[in-house]
């Protein structure tokens, strides 16, 4: 009678402990959770991105077309995307999402979703496969499709960082999830634009050569291009002013209009050069004396914090030109040389605007300077060249000789030169104190006052306007993306990417660009350590546990042994 009854317990606790796994395996399917243990905390959402969640009251559907037969490291990029969309799921119920594959079907049926998929700016990505026996090529189309009412925004999940492996690509691609993911969704969730403005009439850039910044405004801003000239104010229901690269000097009106608009709150980007000088200036000519770029905005940004050089920087890590080097068959022979003037600018700053974003091609940029200032304002370099650059002073001669020779790295002994920078704190009017009766009096015509100070604004002083240039053709109507190098043929997105981010960070008072900072790092195998160790870790990893399972085995038996003998007497 007690031999079953034990086997009756014995029963009770197996039907137990089935039942317990039944219902945790009932609850996970209803409720997603996780616990977050690594060093860098990549599964955890940043608090900007929960609070954006929880003020979304609507469906959000999201189309992931990221399924498929990949190698691992897009299998890796494909579990990290529906991860992510788990925790936002479980942030919020409201969000939605499938994962589809593209290139699933019929001929027929895939080339009417290329189309379809095309004429939604969406195109495929042709991935190489190498194998043991064969190399082959598959079409994957790494977008997300966010849907809400009749808005749709696509998002890119792969990054193409231009001269990174494919392993560092994925990996970049997997920390900018969260953000992509967040700035969609406020995107397609904002009530209304906000509103851009880009300056003319002081030798700016023509609106053909910004084709490329406006196609990127279009999509989430109004804009408009705004002659100081004839404004009084700037309205405080504008975002942020852009100032393209000007030539020519602001008169002392226009600079309080600017210098009021900053004082109330106004977000700037400044993009002005230091020296005045493009590659048509060696057209017709071996060497040229460029000018210092004087366009009366020295005491504004003096006051605000920053002094933009008088100098050109030159990198060894820069874009390449064509030249001239003989004669073939009547005809030139042209080859690609190193342009120290044109530095490529590769992000070494953790700041969320540049974090994890391409290389930026620049143009004759100068370096930047910071000074003291009445009020506390933190200048955070944002762009700077690279560990092998160094500067020329004005007055100087530039020309092509400087391509004839091997450059000597001992020269290039200024590293990280800042060329862009950016202002956080508390500025002062350039106009305190000497504010003249024509200012006052047009302030009053608007029944406006006078503003000394403000607190806790920002603004990005750029020393290269042509960040933001494109090529145009005037024949065509065709423009280039801005950072396209036509000389080798090559997209630099970066000058894109830093722009978007810019405007983000000085415009958007939630903060998402926080999540640009989570970095999920490559834990490298130490080689060395393993084969060192070697024979430790297989104990460890094989011989150990079968150890214990043979300790736990004996002691098992020995205590059902005992056990059941104390049972029969």
């Amino acid at each position: 009678m007690k031999a079953i009854f034990n086997s009756l317990q014995q029963s009770s606790k197996i039907f137990i402990v089935l039942g317990i796994i039944v219902l945790l395996n009932i609850f996970s399917s209803i409720y997603y959770t996780y616990f977050d243990l690594t060093e860098d905390k990549r599964f955890l959402l940043t608090e900007s991105t929960k609070t954006l969640l929880n003020q979304v009251d609507n469906p959000i559907y999201v189309r992931i077309l990221l399924d498929g037969d990949f190698p691992a490291g897009f299998k890796r990029l494909q579990k990290a995307t529906i991860d992510m969309c788990n925790q936002f799921r479980n942030v919020n119920p409201n969000f939605e999402f499938v994962v589809e594959n593209p290139m699933q079907g019929t001929v027929e049926e895939m080339n009417n979703v290329k189309q379809e998929l095309a004429k939604s700016g969406i195109v495929p990505v042709n991935l190489r496969i190498k194998s043991s026996n064969e190399n082959k090529e598959q079409l994957i189309y790494p977008y997300a499709v966010f849907a809400f009412a009749d808005r749709k925004i696509q998002v890119n999940l792969l990054e193409n960082v231009y001269g990174a492996n494919q392993e560092t690509n994925l990996n970049s691609s997997i920390s900018l999830l969260e953000y992509k993911f967040a700035n969609a969704i406020q995107k397609i969730f904002s009530p209304e634009k906000k509103n851009i403005l880009i300056t003319k009439g002081n030798g700016e850039f023509e609106s053909e050569q910004v084709k490329s910044l406006e196609s990127i405004l279009y999509p989430f801003y109004n804009y408009s291009r705004v002659n100081l000239d004839s404004s009084i104010s700037i309205d405080k229901s504008v975002a942020a002013i852009i100032v393209p690269r000007p030539t020519l000097k602001f008169s002392e009106r226009n600079k309080f209009i600017l210098d009021q608009y900053i004082m109330n709150g106004g977000k700037v980007i400044w993009l002005v050069d230091g020296i005045r000088m493009n590659l048509d200036s060696l057209n017709t000519r071996t060497e040229y004396i460029p000018e210092v770029n004087d366009v009366n905005l020295g005491d504004l940004l003096f006051k605000y914090g920053v002094r933009i050089e008088p100098n050109l920087v030159l990198d060894i890590e820069c874009a390449k030109i064509p030249q001239v080097i003989g004669q073939q068959g009547g005809k030139a022979q042209i080859e690609l040389f190193p342009w120290y003037y044109h530095p490529l600018i590769g992000p070494v700053s953790s700041h969320p605007i540049v974090r994890n974003i391409d290389r930026l091609t620049s143009e004759f940029p100068s370096s930047i300077d910071t000074v003291k200032t009445k009020g506390y304002v933190v200048k955070t370099p944002i762009l700077l060249s690279s560990k092998y650059s160094r500067y020329q002073l004005s007055p100087m001669k530039v020309g092509f000789d400087i391509m004839r020779y091997k450059p000597d790295i001992e020269k290039f002994d200024k590293p990280h030169l800042p060329i862009a920078y950016l202002l956080e704190g508390k500025f002062y009017s350039n106009y305190e104190n000497r504010v003249e009766e024509s200012m006052l009096s047009s302030l009053k015509s608007l029944n406006l006052d006078f503003t000394a100070s403000t607190e806790n604004n920002k603004m990005i002083v750029i020393a290269d306007g042509d960040l933001v240039k494109n090529m145009y053709d005037k024949k065509s109507g065709k423009y280039a993306p801005m950072g396209y190098n036509k000389f080798e043929d090559l997209p630099f997105n970066g000058n894109k990417e830093f722009i978007i981010n810019a405007l983000e960070y000085l415009t958007n008072d939630k903060n998402i660009l926080s999540a640009r900072s989570k970095e999920v790092k490559m834990r490298l195998l130490n080689t060395v350590k393993a084969t060192q160790e070697k024979s430790f870790w297989q104990f460890l990893n094989v011989g150990l546990p079968i150890l214990l399972l043979i300790v736990f085995g004996f002691i098992n038996q020995y205590w059902r042994k005992r056990k059941y003998i104390k049972n029969t007497l």
